[in-house]
């Protein structure tokens, strides 16, 4: 056994171990399926790769040489390269890598694979089997990728294990609360808005526990189920999200929605959804469900995918008088939001601090269900009156150099970026700005799509910018062949760029649009 070589193997391991710090924070982005994850390895790690593979390419050739102390020393160097780069990396991520169990078992893994080479050589210095374990150990080493999908393909058998008992878990827990309530939310874009809205209202008559945050995928749901729910619980508001078809059915098949509100259809994920009618079958997969259990689906009457296809057996709801909760009288301005609904034959009037017209009619949406349940008039009133909106959905407040900042960032839909833009232009009087990267995952519609962008924030902005050198072409465009002022648009590589430009000219009549905050594996 060469001590050199031995350490050589060392270095590169713990090296290793940070060097995927990148690769699982783009899988964990990817919500963990191999496909997405390679897209963004062929969109956005192209540099990256040729750089880990130029470094193995470097220690594979001391390596053949027998330079064993030449190689021990350079792999000494790229660990600590790579913990530095880790780190570096870590810090200035808009998403940061989360430390999930299911990340540590990822990083346990890799640790396992990386001690069995190093004690097979140790132990099989010359022997075929340590020398197939010294090259296994240096080509995941400096190859992460490849390290990431052999540790999806060894775990995945563990995590499916995993992933059934607890879902078993969490319908025990449910089947022992027969009297509960539970509301199934889904929609291509509104979902969360709306849950956390209808959690509220219908917190003025019932306790009520909902997913937080954007748990929406059947695992989020099932730890919701089994850590938030209690035995006082009246009323289950459940996010169900989806990237492919049969995704809602399998959180309608753990969660057993009574009741359901379906916010939209419309041209999301049509990268891994292929056409609008999978969008369209899979988000009323939740009706499907509803009508199983002998309840009532509510759907948006606006969203023109949904009523071109829909039956009287809905609620519809939106803001045409032919519908059963119809919404009118809207107004707007820098406190909010009026507007009226007719509610059992009485025209009933609602104020709301809440901006834009998808937000109006997702109110409506909650107002409806939770009026069908028993809330009263009063107490709708007063709980639209008391809605703050949802973090970095159309949240106004105070912003760089007495600026206002209307935060959109976690919009990403191309309906409500529209809308957003038309919210900002309508602020008269103020220097209107927005700060965007675009749309993604919209298939063949992604560059139509953020063109319209563009040519909307053409016609409302005074200055533009947008956060991706490549990526923003499109919106550049729409923002171009639309007239608008070149000395006035800016692209920025970053959204600390993006930030830096802003600073220059924003000041207490300057109010700035955050559309759209795409994590890090987009930005390109």
């Amino acid at each position: 056994m060469n001590i050199y070589l031995t350490f050589s193997l060392i270095f590169s391991a713990v090296g290793a171990l940070f060097n995927a710090t990148r690769q699982f924070q783009m899988f964990q982005q990817n919500s963990y399926y191999p496909s997405r994850y390679y897209k963004w390895l062929c969109g956005s790690y192209s540099n990256g790769l040729l750089g880990n593979a130029f470094a193995y390419l470097l220690v594979a050739i001391l390596f053949f040489l027998k330079l064993y102390i030449l190689q021990c020393a350079l792999s000494f160097i790229l660990m600590l390269c790579f913990i530095t780069s880790a780190i570096r990396t870590q810090k200035k991520s808009i998403k940061s890598l989360v430390f999930t169990d299911r990340v540590k078992r990822l990083y346990l893994t890799a640790f396992l694979i990386f001690a069995i080479f190093v004690v097979l050589y140790a132990f099989l210095p010359k022997n075929i089997v340590g020398q197939i374990a010294i090259a296994l150990c240096l080509v995941f080493a400096y190859i992460p990728p490849l390290l990431t999908f052999t540790l999806w393909v060894v775990t995945l058998p563990v995590e499916k294990l995993i992933s059934r008992y607890y879902i078993n878990d969490a319908k025990k827990v449910l089947k022992n609360r027969p009297n509960m309530t539970v509301i199934g939310v889904t929609g291509s874009y509104g979902k969360t808005t709306t849950k956390f809205i209808l959690t509220r209202i219908l917190s003025e008559k019932f306790n009520v526990v909902c997913t937080p945050h954007s748990y929406n995928t059947p695992m989020g749901v099932v730890k919701t189920i089994r850590t938030m729910l209690k035995p006082q619980t009246e009323i289950f508001v459940c996010e169900m999200g989806a990237k492919e078809v049969g995704n809602i059915k399998e959180v309608c098949d753990i969660a057993s929605p009574k009741y359901g509100i379906i916010t939209s259809v419309g041209p999301q994920h049509l990268e891994t959804f292929k056409s609008i009618e999978n969008v369209f079958s899979t988000k009323f997969e939740l009706a499907d469900a509803v009508k199983q259990n002998g309840g009532l689906t509510f759907v948006n009457g606006d969203s023109k995918e949904i009523i071109t296809r829909i039956t009287d057996e809905f609620k519809v709801y939106g803001t045409d008088e032919k519908f059963d909760f119809c919404g009118k009288n809207l107004s707007y301005g820098r406190n909010g939001s009026q507007f009226t609904l007719n509610l059992g034959g009485n025209e009933v009037e609602f104020t709301t601090a809440l901006l834009g017209l998808h937000s109006i009619i997702d109110i409506i949406g909650a107002v409806s269900l939770a009026y069908t349940l028993g809330v009263s008039i009063p107490d709708l009133q007063y709980a639209v009156a008391s809605l703050k909106p949802a973090e970095h959905r159309l949240e106004m407040k105070p912003f760089t150099n007495g600026s206002l900042l209307i935060d959109d960032a976690y919009n990403s839909n191309p309906e409500g970026c529209l809308e957003a833009v038309r919210v900002l232009g309508s602020f008269h009087g103020m220097q209107k700005v927005i700060v965007t990267p675009g749309l993604v995952e919209l298939g063949d519609k992604e560059y139509e799509c953020n063109y319209a962008l563009g040519k909307e924030a053409a016609q409302n902005c005074d200055k533009i910018i947008l956060v991706g050198t490549n990526r923003s072409k499109p919106i550049a465009d729409g923002v171009r062949e639309n007239g608008f002022k070149e000395e006035n648009l800016h692209i920025a590589a970053s959204f600390k760029e993006a930030m830096d430009i802003y600073s220059t000219f924003a000041d207490k009549n300057t109010v700035v649009l955050f559309e759209n905050d795409l994590p890090d594996n987009y930005l390109y």
